[in-house]
């Protein structure tokens, strides 16, 4: 996530004009693919082989302690997530669930999921060691582990899923794509707007592509210059990775304003 974080940040060149965003889904697609095989694969297996060769454990404190530290670590990093998540949805009116499901930032959903997921894993082995403990069987145990490799293996398909949406051009939610046309709309030379594409192109950047009419009816050289000039002013803002214009139909209709569905915060 460190390396996602980083690499995704780097400023655009000559042969990345729109930027490393996407950097940030490549290296969150890893970890997604470490989860699954490392994390996933591994659980299932070792719950799988307790089952066919059950061994007593002798000392459950151990193992009590090691779930309690992991439970305060993991526990910590959950709350930073969700207090990140929660404002995130508070900007955008919508529930903490939408923001995991829908932002742009992989490493947040990446954190979110993964330390949530941990939480609910280290509750099923608290229960695992209670009973194996109680009953002297290994199975509740092993049961455990499957469990918790099958709930790794859920949480690393979704992750996997969303970072390749992300990279083969995840559309922008109706609450961007209508600040972007505002966007357009506010500035003085753009009387209307007819074509709208806004994609990610990284976390929290976007890419525009645009038809506009401009105002006036200034030569074909001038009108050049003048959607330069726009695009330029455009890119100044954060959000905004590299934007094309290009000159309206005169009889296209004007874009309007997506519906935004909102939903009380979970």
């Amino acid at each position: 996530m460190l390396i996602a974080d980083k690499r995704s940040r780097r400023p655009r060149d000559k042969a990345h004009p729109v930027g490393y965003g996407r950097e940030a889904y490549v290296w969150s697609m890893f970890a997604g693919f470490g989860l699954f095989t490392v994390g996933a694969v591994l659980s299932i297996v070792n719950g799988v082989d307790a089952l066919v060769n059950p061994e007593a454990a002798s000392n459950f404190l151990i193992n009590y302690i090691v779930i309690g530290l992991a439970a305060v670590l993991e526990g910590t990093s959950f709350l930073q997530a969700l207090k990140e998540a929660r404002t995130e949805g508070d900007l955008a009116h919508v529930s903490v669930g939408e923001v995991i499901n829908h932002t742009s930032v992989p490493t947040l959903r990446a954190v979110f999921v993964e330390d949530f997921g941990a939480l609910i894993g280290l509750l099923i082995a608290l229960l695992g060691n209670i009973a194996h403990q109680l009953t002297g069987s290994s199975i509740p145990d092993a049961v455990a582990s499957i469990i918790i490799g099958v709930l790794l293996a859920v949480m690393a398909v979704f992750l996997i899923e969303r970072n390749h949406q992300f990279l083969v051009g995840q559309t922008v939610p109706a609450r961007i794509f209508n600040q972007a046309l505002a966007e357009l709309m506010s500035r003085p030379e753009v009387e209307r707007v007819t074509y709208l594409h806004c994609s990610f192109v990284g976390p929290r950047r976007i890419y525009v592509i645009a038809a506009v009419d401009l105002v006036g009816n200034a030569p074909e050289a001038s009108l050049a210059v003048r959607l330069r000039g726009l695009e330029a002013d455009l890119e100044k803002q954060p959000t905004i990775a590299d934007v094309v214009l290009t000159l309206s139909l005169p009889d296209a209709p004007q874009v309007e304003p997506r519906p935004v569905a909102t939903s009380r915060r979970r």
